[in-house]
């Protein structure tokens, strides 16, 4: 199998590139979140940003659906952290012409994703500008931070849910169409994994990230990050029922959570992971020695991509 490069994304290169310009100043930068050490126990931060025409279209979403959408993307760093939720901040960035009762809606949105999470909206700012843009920093509290940095080989590769369902309504509101109920609600609902991720940090999850720039990128991420190879096979991915395997291997924004886990995670330990979290896992792969991603369909290579800001 042929290896994908690594860190084959512009954005990955730009933080790699901002790093590098801030050296000592930039301690941690790269991961979901930033941890900081504190009295009594370790914060985990991260602020994650939604703008008009790149994360989302009016004409797609209501502002109450916006406001989660941003909220709850923000939350899955928490998640991908192993960290419970303190409370989040959103910056909202407002057009002109827009009324009180519209940042009004979008911000239920951002409090309904609070509450689902655990916690309070804790404060944020306002300000005028030519679109909408909402960025919501969340603050959480973790008792074994898992970066994405600790993968090591011999692990199992695991994910949370379904793939592909925010891609199939991507693509349907793409082509002028109203998608399938249960992709819609993936791509305008997303739940963010709060308590699957404790469990798995719980359970000796050595590395873990949300997936939120697609399998097929997040996977070079994570290998970056660890410094090891990843070999995926993308038959035994769980597929939603409105996508197809090549959506649930390159599509976006699913924010569910790719885990590494020891040797010894099986699937009865799986199994109490449904049970205690409502979350299904399955295992798509494992860790090696070397660099780089290898996946496989149907026994032949592939390279799927990813979500790009930047694109």
């Amino acid at each position: 199998m042929t290896a994908v490069p690594l860190g084959d994304g512009r954005e990955f290169d730009r933080i790699r590139a901002i790093a590098a310009e801030l050296g000592a100043r930039a301690e941690g930068l790269g991961d979901d979140c930033a941890v900081v050490a504190w009295p009594g126990g370790v914060l985990v931060l991260s602020t994650d940003v939604s703008v008009e025409e790149v994360h989302f279209r009016r004409e797609w979403l209501s502002l109450e659906e916006i406001g989660w959408r941003a909220a709850a993307a923000a939350l899955s760093d928490l998640a991908a952290e192993g960290a419970a939720m303190v409370g989040l901040l959103a910056a909202v960035t407002v057009p002109r012409d827009a009324s009180d009762g519209e940042v009004a809606s979008l911000m239920r949105g951002v409090g309904a994703a609070a509450a689902f999470a655990g916690g309070p909206v804790l404060g944020g700012d306002l300000s005028g500008g030519e679109c909408w843009s909402v960025a919501v920093t969340v603050v959480g509290r973790a008792e074994r931070p898992v970066t994405r940095a600790g993968a090591r080989p011999g692990d199992g590769l695991w994910v949370t849910g379904a793939l592909g369902g925010a891609r199939a309504a991507l693509e349907a509101f793409r082509a002028s169409g109203e998608p399938a109920p249960a992709a819609r609600l993936r791509f305008a609902h997303p739940e963010p994994r709060i308590a699957a991720g404790r469990w798995l940090a719980a359970a000796g999850a050595h590395a873990m990230l949300d997936l939120s720039d697609g399998l097929g990128r997040d996977l070079g991420h994570l290998a970056a990050a660890s410094g090891t190879a990843l070999e995926v096979t993308l038959d035994a991915l769980p597929v939603h029922p409105d996508a197809d395997v090549e959506w649930a291997a390159a599509g976006g924004e699913d924010y569910e959570l790719l885990a590494a886990l020891p040797p010894d995670f099986d699937e009865a330990a799986a199994r109490r992971c449904l049970a205690e979290t409502g979350v299904p896992l399955t295992r798509i792969g494992r860790v090696a020695e070397g660099a780089g991603v290898r996946c496989t369909l149907r026994g032949e290579s592939r390279h799927p991509a990813g979500w790009d800001h930047f694109a």
